[in-house]
Protein backbone atom coordinates (compact mmCIF):
# COMPACT_ATOMS: atom_id res chain seq x y z
CA UNK A 1 0.00 0.00 0.00
CA UNK A 2 1.52 3.45 -1.12
CA UNK A 3 1.49 6.31 1.60
CA UNK A 4 -1.62 8.09 0.35
CA UNK A 5 -3.56 4.77 0.61
CA UNK A 6 -2.22 4.18 4.30
CA UNK A 7 -2.71 8.07 5.41
CA UNK A 8 -6.57 7.52 4.32
CA UNK A 9 -6.47 4.29 5.65
CA UNK A 10 -5.23 5.60 8.83
CA UNK A 11 -7.59 8.61 8.82
CA UNK A 12 -10.82 6.53 8.80
CA UNK A 13 -9.00 4.48 11.45
CA UNK A 14 -8.73 7.89 13.77
CA UNK A 15 -12.07 9.14 13.09
CA UNK A 16 -13.84 5.13 14.12
CA UNK A 17 -11.60 5.85 17.25
CA UNK A 18 -12.20 8.99 18.14
CA UNK A 19 -8.36 9.93 18.05
CA UNK A 20 -8.63 13.96 17.28
CA UNK A 21 -4.81 14.65 17.57
CA UNK A 22 -3.99 11.88 15.02
CA UNK A 23 -7.28 12.82 12.59
CA UNK A 24 -6.86 16.35 12.37
CA UNK A 25 -2.46 15.65 11.81
CA UNK A 26 -2.96 13.12 9.16
CA UNK A 27 -5.60 15.31 7.35
CA UNK A 28 -3.14 18.03 7.55
CA UNK A 29 -0.97 15.40 5.41
CA UNK A 30 -3.31 14.30 3.39
CA UNK A 31 -4.21 17.82 2.56
CA UNK A 32 -0.67 18.51 1.75
CA UNK A 33 -0.61 15.84 -0.60
CA UNK A 34 -3.73 16.46 -2.52
CA UNK A 35 -2.22 20.56 -2.87
CA UNK A 36 0.81 19.02 -4.52
CA UNK A 37 -1.19 16.47 -6.72
CA UNK A 38 -2.87 19.85 -8.41
CA UNK A 39 -0.20 21.62 -8.76
CA UNK A 40 1.85 18.85 -10.13
CA UNK A 41 -1.38 18.34 -12.02
CA UNK A 42 -0.58 14.21 -11.70
CA UNK A 43 -0.46 11.45 -9.05
CA UNK A 44 3.38 11.71 -6.57
CA UNK A 45 5.57 9.13 -6.52
CA UNK A 46 6.71 7.83 -2.94
CA UNK A 47 9.14 9.73 -2.37
CA UNK A 48 7.62 13.23 -3.06
CA UNK A 49 5.19 12.08 -0.58
CA UNK A 50 7.70 11.09 1.31
CA UNK A 51 9.11 14.93 1.00
CA UNK A 52 5.42 16.32 2.11
CA UNK A 53 5.64 14.44 5.10
CA UNK A 54 9.33 15.37 5.93
CA UNK A 55 8.29 18.97 4.87
CA UNK A 56 5.22 19.13 7.53
CA UNK A 57 7.79 17.68 10.44
CA UNK A 58 9.70 20.86 9.48
CA UNK A 59 6.97 23.06 9.88
CA UNK A 60 6.18 21.22 13.38
CA UNK A 61 9.37 21.67 14.58
CA UNK A 62 9.74 25.40 13.07
CA UNK A 63 6.40 26.10 15.30
CA UNK A 64 8.01 24.48 18.47
CA UNK A 65 11.05 26.81 17.72
CA UNK A 66 8.62 30.21 17.08
CA UNK A 67 6.65 29.32 20.16
CA UNK A 68 9.41 28.83 22.43
CA UNK A 69 10.93 32.46 20.91
CA UNK A 70 7.31 33.70 21.73
CA UNK A 71 6.99 32.60 25.07
CA UNK A 72 4.03 30.49 24.19
CA UNK A 73 4.89 26.98 26.03
CA UNK A 74 1.29 26.09 25.09
CA UNK A 75 1.46 25.29 21.46
CA UNK A 76 4.43 22.88 22.14
CA UNK A 77 2.76 19.56 23.04
CA UNK A 78 0.86 19.88 20.52
CA UNK A 79 2.86 20.14 17.41
CA UNK A 80 5.42 17.48 19.55
CA UNK A 81 2.48 14.76 19.30
CA UNK A 82 2.16 16.09 15.59
CA UNK A 83 5.59 15.25 15.20
CA UNK A 84 4.81 11.82 16.59
CA UNK A 85 2.49 10.62 14.37
CA UNK A 86 3.81 12.03 11.26
CA UNK A 87 7.15 10.24 12.07
CA UNK A 88 5.80 6.79 11.90
CA UNK A 89 4.95 7.00 8.22
CA UNK A 90 8.57 7.67 7.53
CA UNK A 91 11.22 4.45 6.75
CA UNK A 92 13.29 4.25 9.41
CA UNK A 93 16.40 6.84 9.80
CA UNK A 94 19.61 6.39 7.97
CA UNK A 95 22.45 6.15 9.88
CA UNK A 96 25.39 8.87 9.29
CA UNK A 97 28.00 6.13 7.85
CA UNK A 98 24.89 5.45 5.24
CA UNK A 99 24.44 9.06 4.64
CA UNK A 100 28.12 9.39 4.44
CA UNK A 101 28.73 6.48 2.05
CA UNK A 102 26.07 7.99 -0.18
CA UNK A 103 27.57 10.68 -0.29
CA UNK A 104 30.74 9.90 -1.32
CA UNK A 105 29.10 7.74 -4.62
CA UNK A 106 26.96 10.62 -5.34
CA UNK A 107 30.34 13.08 -5.20
CA UNK A 108 32.32 10.15 -7.33
CA UNK A 109 29.13 10.10 -9.94
CA UNK A 110 28.70 13.97 -10.35
CA UNK A 111 33.04 14.01 -10.24
CA UNK A 112 32.32 17.15 -8.27
CA UNK A 113 35.60 18.64 -6.55
CA UNK A 114 34.30 21.78 -4.33
CA UNK A 115 31.50 23.37 -2.51
CA UNK A 116 30.48 25.48 -5.41
CA UNK A 117 29.46 21.93 -7.34
CA UNK A 118 27.65 20.86 -4.44
CA UNK A 119 24.50 21.66 -6.27
CA UNK A 120 24.75 18.42 -8.63
CA UNK A 121 25.60 16.24 -6.09
CA UNK A 122 22.34 17.10 -4.09
CA UNK A 123 20.55 16.35 -7.50
CA UNK A 124 21.88 13.15 -7.77
CA UNK A 125 21.90 12.14 -3.39
CA UNK A 126 17.98 13.61 -2.10
CA UNK A 127 16.20 11.27 -4.88
CA UNK A 128 18.35 8.28 -3.69
CA UNK A 129 17.24 9.15 0.21
CA UNK A 130 13.73 8.41 -0.03
CA UNK A 131 12.54 9.71 3.06
CA UNK A 132 15.38 8.19 5.48
CA UNK A 133 17.55 11.38 5.40
CA UNK A 134 16.69 14.86 5.72
CA UNK A 135 17.67 17.76 3.06
CA UNK A 136 20.01 19.64 6.17
CA UNK A 137 21.49 16.36 7.11
CA UNK A 138 22.40 15.51 3.38
CA UNK A 139 23.58 19.10 2.98
CA UNK A 140 25.78 18.94 6.00
CA UNK A 141 27.09 15.43 4.69
CA UNK A 142 28.03 16.36 1.29
CA UNK A 143 29.25 19.56 2.83
CA UNK A 144 31.88 17.50 5.17
CA UNK A 145 33.36 15.69 2.50
CA UNK A 146 33.55 18.70 -0.40
CA UNK A 147 35.55 20.41 2.46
Amino acid sequence: MDLKATLQFDLKDAMRNGEETRKSTIRMALTAIKLAEVSKIGQLDEAESLAIIQKEIKSRKETIADAEKANRPDFIPQAEEEIKILQTYLPTAMSPEELESMAKAAIAESGATSIREMGQVMKILIPRLQGRATGDQASAAVRKLLQ
